[in-house]
């Protein structure tokens, strides 16, 4: 068995990667897709068969392997500089230096240009892995010296599989519903499985129910209540990246940095998670007012579905889903304001909702 064998699903990167090993890796590759399908367990494997000392390579210790990601925000010409200096000193112990640089969608643009010259002509011993969530961000010029290693959002049967062996207890209907909601992605399985985000899940769901369940729904209040799941969140990430910096020696400014850096990060994936959800279940009204009841993502609440998903919502469900999804997206691509832009939604959910009967 090779070592891309126990990762699931992703056969086209592995079919890449697989032949960089046995003909010889080309200079540059970039790691794409999205988050939390197995982007970066791949680039430590692939550094690992480079240098061939697996070991130290995956606790980062091998004197030829260099990794780079953000202190905050971006990745600076700073770091750039500091990565070129150390690409032209030679191997140490391997015939290989590995430098792999997480989040490269974030570089700025001078650090993107430093770090082109190094693509163009890089040292012949060298081989630079650029691992990035989103190609968009990354200039052409960065993307055409590279070779392109695609990553896609994994089936819901390999989602279900690795809930199954991290939660064996868990009925079959609430393990389906857990791998709708990680919609293909393995870092939200731990989240969904964490208790706490079972009791976050469980006020979300509260929520989406009462915009057309409550007389007395008030969109500030169903707002407050998505913002303080997404900042316990935030609160955990923050706790967890002060623990892992106990045992590394930075710059306080650095470290500060990292923390913030977790912080922010983890909250705003918990809104888009969150939205996500919301939008979910507003789609399955939908399904369950037309009789697609196996279509639904909340397998494990179809009996409440049932109750609420009537013909007289039917058009209302709709347009709600398509509301918290322009929502979702205006999130990805703005840097908006969650308590505004959380609030001014649930105001138009409640009009889009409320024409239907209330439930008693």
């Amino acid at each position: 068995m090779d070592v891309f064998e126990s990762f699931p699903e992703q056969a086209e990167a592995k079919r890449l990667l697989r032949a960089a090993l046995s003909e010889g890796p080309a200079h540059a590759y970039l790691f794409h897709g999205p988050p939390g399908v197995g982007k970066r367990p791949a680039a430590v494997a692939f550094a690992a068969e480079l240098i061939g000392e697996p070991n130290r390579v995956q606790r980062g210790t091998h004197p030829d392997l260099y990794v780079l990601e953000p202190v905050g925000d971006q990745i600076r010409i700073d770091d750039i500089r500091e990565l070129r200096r150390d690409l032209h000193m030679r191997p140490f112990e391997a015939d290989r230096r590995v430098y792999v640089v997480y989040a490269a969608e974030t570089m700025n643009e001078d650090a993107a240009d430093a770090l082109l010259k190094d693509l163009e002509e890089p040292p012949p011993y060298v081989v630079i892995v650029l691992v990035a969530d989103d190609l968009g961000p990354l200039p052409e010029t960065i993307r055409s010296r590279c070779q392109l290693v695609p990553f896609t959002r994994l089936s819901e049967r390999a989602v279900r599989e690795e809930i199954a062996a991290r939660a064996p207890a868990l009925d079959p209907g609430e393990t389906a519903a857990l791998a709708r909601l990680a919609a293909g992605r393995l870092d939200r399985v731990a989240r969904l499985l964490d208790p706490k985000a079972a009791k976050r899940r469980e006020a979300l769901l509260e929520v989406a129910r009462s915009v057309y369940a409550d007389p007395a729904f008030e969109g500030r209040d169903a707002a407050q209540r998505i913002l303080d799941g997404a900042r316990e969140r935030a609160a955990d990430a923050k706790a967890a990246a002060e623990q892992e910096l106990e045992l590394l020696d930075l710059p306080t400014r650095e470290a500060e940095q990292r923390v913030r850096r977790a912080a922010r990060g983890a909250e705003r994936d918990e809104l888009l998670a969150a939205l996500e959800e919301l939008a979910s279940w507003y789609r399955d009204l939908v399904v369950v007012a037309v009789g697609a009841e196996r279509a639904a993502v909340h397998a494990d609440r179809l009996a409440v579905l049932a109750e609420d998903g009537t013909t007289e919502r039917l058009a209302g469900a709709e347009r709600a889903c398509e509301i918290v999804r322009e929502t979702w997206r205006a999130f990805e691509e703005f840097n908006l304001s969650p308590p505004l832009a959380l609030e001014a939604l649930f105001v138009r959910l409640r009009r889009e909702l409320r024409s239907a009967p209330a439930l008693i």
